[in-house]
C-alpha cells in the first residue's frame, strides 16, 4: 500500500474528537489533514459556494496534497459539496468533499426508501446544499442539530469564540434523540446519511437509537483509500 487520502479542513478551534473527520486517529488507513487558512465554519455553513478567493484556497490546497502523493480526497465540511464538481475537476485523484456523495448509492441500496440525512445546519442544507448534491429534497428526511446549544456553541461560532472543550455526551444524546423521532415519524426510512464531518462520533449511538444504519465521510474516503490500492 502506498499513498494516503488528503483531508481538507476547516479553520476551526473545537476539539477533533475520536470519530471526527478532523482527526488522524479516525481512519484506518494513512490520511494527511489540511487546514484552509480562513475557511471557518460560519464562513463555510452555508446554502451557498464560498466566496472564489476560499474556493481558490481549497484547491490550491488539494492540488497540494496530490503533488505530496494524496489517492484521493475528502473534506471535514459537507457544505463544500457547493465546490465539488471545480475542485474535483482541478485535480486528477477522486475527490468527495461531502458525505452527500455517497447518497446516490444509499439510495439505490436502500430500495429508493427515504434516507435520513442529519446535518450541521438544516436551514443551509435545504437552501442550497441538496441542490449542490443533486438530491431532491421530498427523497430524504433532514434534520439539524444546529439547534443543540453544544454542538452550536462549540462548532458554528467563529473560530475566536469556539471553546477548547466539547460536550460531547450532550451533542450524541441529541443526535440520538433526533435520529430515533425521524424513525418514529417514518419506519420506512432505510439508513442515516451524516453530512457533517463533526457527527461521526455519534454514529454508534444514532444505530443504537434507531437501528439503521449510519454512513458519513469516512466511508467515503474509506472508498478512495480502497479503490487506490493494488
Amino acid at each position: 500500500m502506498s499513498g494516503f487520502v488528503g483531508v481538507l479542513m476547516l479553520d476551526t478551534a473545537f476539539p477533533r474528537i475520536p470519530g471526527d473527520a478532523g482527526n488522524a486517529d479516525s481512519y484506518p488507513f494513512p490520511v494527511r489533514l489540511r487546514v484552509v487558512p480562513g475557511a471557518g465554519s460560519t464562513e463555510i455553513v452555508q446554502g451557498t459556494a464560498p466566496p472564489p478567493a476560499l474556493t481558490a484556497a481549497f484547491i490550491d490546497a488539494a492540488r497540494a496534497l496530490e503533488a505530496e502523493g494524496a489517492v484521493g480526497l475528502v473534506s471535514t465540511c459537507g457544505f463544500l459539496v457547493h465546490i465539488q464538481e471545480e475542485l474535483a475537476a482541478a485535480v486528477k485523484i477522486p475527490v468527495m468533499l461531502s458525505a452527500l456523495s455517497l447518497y446516490p448509492a444509499l439510495r439505490l441500496a436502500s430500495g429508493n426508501r427515504p434516507v435520513g440525512i442529519l446535518t450541521a445546519s438544516r436551514q443551509s442544507l435545504l437552501a442550497g446544499g441538496l441542490a449542490s448534491a443533486g438530491i431532491d429534497p421530498a427523497a430524504v428526511h433532514v434534520a439539524g442539530v444546529q439547534g443543540c446549544t453544544a454542538f452550536a456553541e462549540a462548532i458554528l461560532r467563529p473560530k475566536s469564540e469556539q471553546p477548547d472543550t466539547l460536550n460531547a455526551e450532550a451533542i450524541g444524546t441529541y443526535c440520538a434523540s433526533l435520529a430515533a423521532g425521524m424513525v418514529a415519524k417514518d419506519p420506512r426510512l432505510a439508513c442515516f446519511l451524516l453530512e457533517c464531518g463533526n457527527l461521526p462520533p455519534y454514529a454508534d449511538r444514532i444505530r443504537q437509537a434507531t437501528g439503521r444504519p449510519v454512513f458519513g465521510i469516512g466511508d467515503a474516503a474509506a472508498l478512495l483509500w480502497r479503490g487506490a490500492q493494488g
